[in-house]
Formats: structure tokens, sequence, C-alpha cells
């Protein structure tokens, strides 16, 4: 029986996917074991996003190498799509697979042992160029279904990949191909699986989620059409609705959302989903036009805050969070200014603050006007205060009432035992439960309903 270590790096549905490969995995009679451990066959799943992804993604393969010069070390996923030359040129990587053959690792990696063990001459690292595919010309939606996750409570279900948006900074379009939605369906029938495995709440997620479904019914030719292919429209309402139709399933909560998707008809269907989280991720990158123009982000900021102001509306104080691109070329001061006006204005429960890092193959890389890395670092700091009272202030309506909450892991800390759990809206509870633990209760994966006396100190936030 061949041991197999996995490391994954990059996004939920990097993570979905390694989840996944490791299920098929173990059902071959792979033994899966710690990364840090000699393994006879070491799997990276990549991540291209930057340039500094693209060189964790290395450090780690190259870690690989270290640890069993004998092993076969396995590239797959988003740095083996978009840095193929730099993969077969180097020496730590036996064996690369690209996005859309993930499903495919057993019979790939067997192929390959096969061919090595018989001292076959293994000619290129993609067998002769069949586990990388033409990304951008792939319209089949790569299936998988989970019986279980990494986590123990709450269950991210991959439902769509790729995306038509082609932001100016972006490298994904070219890592992951166009959008491809994956069947209704078939989704459903896995979230019902993991309800009756004991998964409470589930997280809808993909690359660009937003526009699920709007590949249903389109040829390839459709699909070649204009560089976004989305209209603010999509069927991933009513995938949610159907979902709040299933047994077992407590919550539902949806990955990072496209503003346009937020119209008043779309809100109101959202808001009569009893089980839907009231947790919104909209990414705005910039509150400046000029800068979202650069961008290529396909709305104002002006249409951002009307989406915003929908779901405050159909919502009760729901936790708007959001990303920020600071320093993206040519952002001059007096546009980090309106955009920290904006996100004043806006007021986020959180906000995920990034420096400009320019990656290589997007058209942001060869912009004029590049931002010094220290003018960077002090606009990043700005909002990264401003993100703490902003923060501070949504949660501390939570202050002397009652949340419910879902617990998810215990930790000791000075000698007491707590579950931490989140609320509805993402915020992070602790709760002492030293008594229960003592009596031989296990309230992990149950929901509870706790008073809230106070924040939470970093101790417990780390």
């Amino acid at each position: 029986m061949k041991s197999v270590a996995l490391y994954n790096l990059g996004c939920k549905v990097n993570s979905y996917e390694m989840d996944g490969m490791r299920q098929m995995l173990q059902e071959k009679g792979y033994r899966i074991v710690p990364f840090d451990e000699a393994a006879d066959i070491y799997i990276v799943n990549t991540c291209t996003v930057t340039n500094m992804a693209d060189r964790k993604s290395r450090q780690i393969l190259h870690r690989a190498r270290q640890q069993n010069p004998e092993a076969v070390v396995v590239a797959v996923g988003c740095y083996v799509q978009t840095g193929r030359d730099a993969v077969e040129q180097d020496p730590a990587i036996d064996l690369a697979i690209g996005n859309n053959r993930k499903k495919d690792i057993v019979p790939i990696l067997e192929e390959y042992l096969e061919m090595r063990q018989g001292g076959k001459k293994l000619g290129d690292k993609t067998l002769q160029g069949t586990t990388i595919l033409d990304i951008g010309h792939t319209y089949e939606y790569e299936e998988m279904r989970l019986k279980s996750t990494a986590e123990h409570t709450r269950a991210y279900i991959k439902i769509q990949d790729g995306c038509n948006q082609f932001c100016s900074y972006c490298a994904i379009p070219y890592a992951r191909g166009r959008v491809r939605s994956r069947g209704m369906e078939d989704v459903l029938e896995e979230v019902r699986g993991l309800a009756e495995a004991g998964y409470r709440e589930v997280v809808l997620t993909g690359i660009h989620i937003s526009s699920y479904g709007i590949d249903f019914g389109q040829d390839s030719e459709e699909r070649k059409g204009g560089p976004t292919g989305y209209d603010g429209h999509s069927r991933l309402i009513e995938l949610a609705e159907r979902i709040q139709d299933i047994d077992g399933v407590e919550r539902i909560r949806l990955g990072s959302l496209e503003p346009r998707i937020v119209t008043p008809e779309a809100a109101e269907r959202l808001a009569a989903i009893p089980k839907l989280c009231p947790h919104f991720h909209l990414s705005l990158q910039s509150g400046c036009d000029a800068t979202l123009k650069r961008m290529n982000r396909h709305y104002t900021a002006g249409e951002y805050y009307k989406s915003v102001e929908l779901l405050r509306q159909c919502f009760d104080e729901p936790a708007i969070t959001t990303d920020v691109i600071v320093g993206f070329p040519g952002e001059t001061v007096e546009e980090f200014a309106r955009t920290k006006a904006f996100l004043e204005k806006t007021h986020f429960y959180e906000m995920h603050v990034f420096k400009y890092s320019s990656r290589a193959g997007t058209l942001a890389a060869s912009m004029p006007d590049q931002v010094p890395e220290p003018e960077k670092t002090r606009r990043s700091a700005e909002l990264i205060a401003l993100r703490g009272l902003q923060s501070e202030e949504f949660r501390r309506r939570y202050i002397g009432k009652e949340a419910r909450v879902l617990l998810e892991e215990t930790r000791e800390i000075m000698g007491r035992i707590y579950c931490i759990g989140h609320t509805k809206d993402y915020v992070k509870v602790a709760v002492d439960v030293t008594e229960s633990r003592e009596r031989g209760e296990n309230l992990i994966n149950t929901l509870v309903n706790v008073p809230v006396r106070d924040f939470l100190t970093e101790e417990i936030l780390m």
C-alpha cells in the first residue's frame, strides 16, 4: 500500500478538490499520511493567483522532493495550468496535472507508476500532453462528489468553475477557463448525502458563483461569445431555494458574490430563504470609479452601494464583507481617498485588504504608474485600521444579547474548555463548556443559544 502526502494551497475551490482527490485515493487503497512525513507520493494542489502564490507552490514542491528524493512528486492545478514551461523544466516535479483532470488523479497516477516501475521511457511530465487540457476551450464541468470534508460541521460545496470576467489584474480565467456549472440535481444529491452524514451548514463555493447556470443550454459557440457572458442573472438563488428543503441542513451560506447579482427581485428572494445566512461577501476592490474601470470591473461604486442598500432593506443588519486592493497601477492619492471615503460610508463587517501584487501575464502588470511598495504599505495600514473599527462596531451589537451559535471546535484556554463557533452572520463566539465536558457531553456540531457578554480575547481569536 503506497503512502500519499497531500498539500493544498489557495482557495476554497482548491480545498474542495483536494478533499475529492483524497477521497478517491483512499477508496483505491492509498494510505494518506501527513505532509511532513516520508511518503511514496507527494501531491501538491497549487495556486497561481499572484506571483507569490507561484513561488509558494514551487517551494512546497521542492520541500516534498527534499523529504524523499525517491518519491513521486505530483504538481496539480492552477500553477501547472498557467506555468507549464516552468513546470516542465523543474527537476523537483515528476508528474504535472492541470485543472479539469483532478477527477482523474488515480488513473493518471497509476499509469505513471506502471510506466515507471516497468522501466519505460516517461517522456514529459504530462504523459505526452494528456494531463493538461486547453482550459480555455474546455466546457465540461469536472464532476466530483464528496462524502465528507476536512471540516466536521461546515461543508463547502463546489457548484461551478471558471470565470468570464477577465479583470485586468487576475490570471484566474487563464488557469480555470470559462464558466462551467455543475448540474443542479448533482449538487442537491451531494448536499443530501452530506446532511445525512451530519453536516449542519453548507457553503456554496466556486470561482464565480454568481455566474452559476449561465452556461446551461449554451453550445460551444455561444460560450465563445462576449468577454463577460454575465447579465446579472443566474440560477444561484434557485439552487439555494431548493437546498432550503433538504432535511438536516440548518444553514446555507453563499461564497463571494458579484455585486450586480443583487437586484431588488434577487434580494427579496434571498430574504425569503429562512436557512440562508445573512452574510454576504460582495467583492469591491475599489471605491473609485476610475480605478474600477482600469481593473475592468463591470460596475461603478454607486451601483455597488445600491446592492448593499438592497440587502440592508431586505435583511435585518446583514453582515456585508468585501475585498479591497490598494496600490493598483495608477491609483493616485485622490483615488485612494475616494476608496477610503466609500468604505467609511458603506461600513463593512469585515474587509480583506490586499496590496496590489503584479501578476505576470495580466494586463495590469504592464500598466504605467505602478505604485511604490512603501506607499502600498501605508495605504494598506490605513484601511486595516478602518477595518478594525468597523468590525468591532458590528460585533458590539451582540453584547448583551443572545446569539445562536454553531459550535465547531474545542480549545483549552487558561485551564477552561471552550467551544468556538459562529453565528449566522459569521461572528465568532466562544462558549465555556468546561462543566459540560466534565459531564461527558460533546457539544461540537450543535446549535446553541448563548448570552454574549464581552469581546473575544486575542488568545481565542488565534
